[in-house]
């Protein structure tokens, strides 16, 4: 009866793995590795395995049959006689090295990682409390509406005055977000159509200030801007807890 052969290779994840144990036991340059001597370890190492598993030791045997057959290519004797005198016979470990090198490498990263891993496992973070989003007070209308009734007035007022005059702005954001407090006073109900936050005779930059004034209204508080339906007029109201500037 035929002693069972076994073989125990759970202590390494492969062949390359076991050859790169045995390149830094023995201190072996990996780019001059002494095949010999490496194969004579690689099979005395899988000699004192004791358990078998054939899906992982076919690995293991497949290298060991590689191993040897670079062993045999080494010491077999140059041929004089070269068909093309050009070429160059290459080295029989090169694909070996190559193969360790990459595998090396991707054992490098993947100890950083598994370390990585192992140090945010031991970090907790605590839950963020953000205050809730500010948005701004408009009611029951899309900011890109607003913008949009912005443009028409600029357009209509453009249409109207053909002469523009060019000449330093005299109204600052802060004037304009009175005028516009001052005329929601002014009216019974607290409330304008958006319209008519712009002066009829305004210029360009004066529209684009009276419509920051607008804005920076809504963003503090000051106003609501509301529209009832699709396509019906936009309405600015005075906020009752509020107090003119």
């Amino acid at each position: 009866m035929v002693e069972e052969y076994t073989v125990h290779l759970n202590a390494f994840e492969g062949p390359l793995d076991l050859l790169l144990h045995l390149i830094e036991k023995n201190k072996i340059d990996i780019y001059d590795i002494p095949i010999a001597v490496l194969t004579d370890q690689y099979l005395t190492y899988l000699d004192q395995f004791r358990e078998f598993n054939i899906d992982v030791a076919s690995e293991f045997l497949l290298m060991a049959a590689t191993l040897l057959q670079i062993k045999s290519r080494i010491l077999l004797p140059e041929q004089p006689n070269i068909a093309d005198e050009d070429e160059i016979d290459e080295d029989p470990r090169q694909e070996l090295v190559q193969r360790l090198l990459e595998y090396r490498r991707f054992k490098e990263v993947s100890s950083v990682l598994d370390k990585m891993s192992i140090t945010q496992g031991h970090i907790f973070y605590r839950a963020t409390d953000l205050p809730p989003i500010q948005h701004l007070p408009p009611e029951n209308l899309d900011v890109n509406l607003l913008w949009q009734a912005f443009q028409n007035v600029i357009e209509g007022q453009l249409s109207q005055n053909n002469i523009q005059k060019v000449a330093r702005d005299k109204f600052s954001v802060q004037d304009k977000m009175l005028f516009i407090l001052t005329l929601l006073q002014k009216t019974a109900k607290k409330a304008i159509l958006f319209t008519a936050a712009f002066a009829i005779d305004s210029t360009k930059g004066e529209m684009i200030v009276s419509f920051l004034a607008v804005l920076e209204l809504a963003k503090l508080k000051r106003i609501n801007i509301k529209q009832a339906l699709s396509f019906s007029p936009i309405y600015i109201y005075l906020r009752n807890d509020n107090n003119v500037l």
